[in-house]
């Protein structure tokens, strides 16, 4: 029977696999990125594209267009006009290198203040039943500046598009709001890449 450890490491690289490549064209779900849409009227829409932070600002917009051509036609329309267009990015930095976290620690438990790189709050388990709710603070923040931190910093930024949709039948106006569904997913369909099949 596996351990916890080896199963949390597995769930681990699972994770990492995932997050190693752009976001797919797919739908989204609880644990992934992807499209997702709100029907609002029999003709409206809100549609969303959200993707990882691999995932460029171009390829969320493109694939935010694309599914809403692909809702148009599966309700038996023609065209729809984008009524409202937005385009979120969330960004935050992430650590890149720095020296491996020494595993003497994992094992050793001190009586001391910890300055570990794994916690910025260390609690003592032999002061447990004296001081229970006490937390030992290291004033080094995050990490120990002798056993090594990040060597830099590095912005990842992921994107979130969402737009407002409502759909119409016949001939597309003469108007830029309005798009022809047909020609969206004829012109957009090379540029799709949808996940692998499992």
């Amino acid at each position: 029977m596996p351990n916890l450890k080896t199963l949390a490491g597995a769930a681990a690289l699972a994770i990492l696999a995932a997050c190693a490549t752009a976001t797919p064209y797919q739908a989204a779900t609880d644990s992934n990125r992807g499209y997702s849409e709100q029907q609002i009227e029999a003709n409206r829409f809100q549609v969303q594209f959200s993707g990882n932070t691999l995932t460029d600002r171009k390829t969320v917009e493109t694939y935010l267009l694309y599914r809403a051509a692909e809702l148009t036609r599966e309700h038996g329309f023609d065209y729809f006009r984008v009524v409202r267009r937005d385009t979120d990015a969330e960004s935050r930095l992430v650590p890149v290198g720095g020296r491996p976290y020494s595993p003497f620690y994992d094992h050793f438990y001190l009586d001391y203040i910890y300055y570990g790189p794994h916690a910025p709050y260390y609690r003592d388990p032999f002061l447990r039943s004296r001081y229970p709710y006490s937390w030992n603070v290291s004033p080094f923040g995050y990490y120990d500046p002798y056993w090594g931190g990040p060597a830099e910093y590095r912005e990842r930024t992921s994107y979130e598009a969402s737009a407002e949709i409502l759909m119409g039948k016949g001939e597309k106006p003469d108007d830029a709001a309005f798009f022809d569904a047909e020609q969206v997913l004829f012109n957009l369909g090379n540029n799709i890449l949808r996940p692998e099949p499992k």
